[in-house]
């Protein structure tokens, strides 16, 4: 079970372990510290509302919640309505129980399988988890038009804190008000999970936009994050209008992602968006080094067309349906091609943007494309950036200074693809 829950701590760590452990702690403390002396964030902290690791047990959980969240959350709709949809009015996944299936050792394909995927199958009937941090408050202060939502583990502060500074900023755009969600787990076994979780904590204490869960935060488990944050949006956000949903390592164009918002909006395609950078007819790896390797035992089929998880974009009306549909839908260790599945089920296809570059502007990490900033100034997400290079490309691309040809994105007529943008071709 050691891929879904957080086992005790048996011994001592090892000294330089340790050592390292604490020595990160005081550093991230320290730009927390510095962030907060600043007052990034801090009209959201509320020290009545703060509890430390002391509120959490192992059996049950008590949430660490946003201002307000002492009481039930402002809704635009009844919560009768929403029980007879089928989606409960709170968080309602509040004790840790979920034993593996042990009847799934007596099959042959189970023998058979590589041994990593083992907890997996096991455990794959385990869906809903209790949350540690929770934000119930993230949508009701007025009408949001869109949800940023990240991706992320614990250890990735300066990753979250450079996408603050850039596309994750809570801000207002043309009366258009945006705010931002990172999506976390709990750390994996074999780390200092008390020092990371009283990080973790402090940090949301001063930007409040941490959701967290209690499931290891491991690659297999961003499924998990997908099926639950589907969950929590139902509850909480479903009046937004519109999400993005990516990594925290890619770059986004906020005002050219609003742009394509708009023109779904007026072309009369928001009831079934979901747009990013789409891969079809692929089918599973069978390289063990792979980081995405599928064994055949789990599955042995062509995947349906499915979207790069770096970074998409999807309506509120399809993530409800989305929602629905997950619910009886086996989970799978890929978490954009589960997506791709659940789509499948909804007889939609992903649709395909040539600003949405996921595997980067171009695959050659080596080309001098990858850091032209008039790519940058006319593409929606590019993916991979470090901390650093984010911050670095996002105030080239705003300066004023910067010259580039004029580029142009419309929907192709008689097609659900989006033409390249003029002026440049990989």
């Amino acid at each position: 079970m050691d891929h879904l829950f957080r086992r005790k701590r048996v011994g001592l760590l090892k000294p330089l372990l340790s050592l390292s452990l604490v020595c990160a702690s005081f550093l991230m403390i320290h730009k927390l510290r510095l962030a907060e002396k600043d007052g990034l964030g801090l009209k959201r902290a509320r020290d009545a509302d703060w509890c430390g690791s002391e509120c959490f047990s192992f059996k049950k959980r008590v949430v660490k919640s946003g201002a307000g969240s002492s009481d039930p959350p402002l809704v635009r709709q009844s919560d009768a309505q929403r029980v007879s949809n089928g989606t409960p009015a709170s968080w309602d996944a509040q004790v840790l129980n979920c034993s593996e299936d042990a009847s799934v050792r007596t099959q042959d394909w189970f023998r058979r399988l590589d041994p990593r995927f083992h907890q997996f199958v096991l455990h794959r009937h385990c869906r809903y988890f209790p949350m540690l941090i929770n934000h119930p408050e993230k949508c009701t202060d007025g009408d949001v038009h869109l949800l940023m939502v990240v991706k992320s583990v614990i250890e990735q502060h300066d990753r979250r804190e450079a996408v603050r500074k850039t596309w994750g900023n809570e801000e207002t755009v043309d009366g258009k008000k945006i705010k931002t969600l990172f999506l976390l787990g709990s750390p994996a076994t074999g780390k200092d999970t008390k020092n990371l979780q009283k990080l973790i904590e402090y940090e949301d204490r001063i930007y409040g936009d941490i959701l967290q869960w209690d499931f290891m935060d491991t690659f297999f488990n961003l499924t998990l994050k997908e099926v639950n944050f589907l969950k929590w949006f139902g509850i909480y956000c479903s009046g937004v209008r519109f999400i993005f949903k990516g990594d925290d390592d890619v770059f986004v164009n906020t005002r050219n992602l609003l742009e394509l918002i708009d023109f779904t909006v007026e072309e009369r395609r928001e009831a079934d968006a979901f747009v990013g950078d789409t891969i079809s007819k692929a089918i599973p790896i069978r390289n063990r080094q792979s980081k995405y390797y599928i064994p055949k035992e789990l599955y042995d089929k062509p995947y349906p067309p499915y979207v790069g998880g770096g970074g998409f974009l999807m309506s509120s009306a399809l993530a409800r349906r989305l929602f629905v549909v997950s619910q009886g839908q086996e989970l799978y260790p890929i978490d954009d091609v589960f997506l791709g599945m659940c789509l499948q089920k909804l007889r939609l296809a992903p649709q395909t943007h040539p600003g949405f570059r996921t595997f980067g502007i171009t695959r050659r990490r080596v080309s001098p494309m990858n850091n032209e900033p008039c790519f940058y100034k006319s593409l929606i997400v590019v993916h991979k950036l470090s901390a650093p290079e984010l911050l670095r490309m996002w105030s080239v691309v705003h300066n004023g200074a910067l010259v580039c040809a004029q580029r142009t994105s419309v929907w192709s007529p008689g097609s659900n693809q989006l033409e390249r943008p003029k002026g440049h071709t990989n």
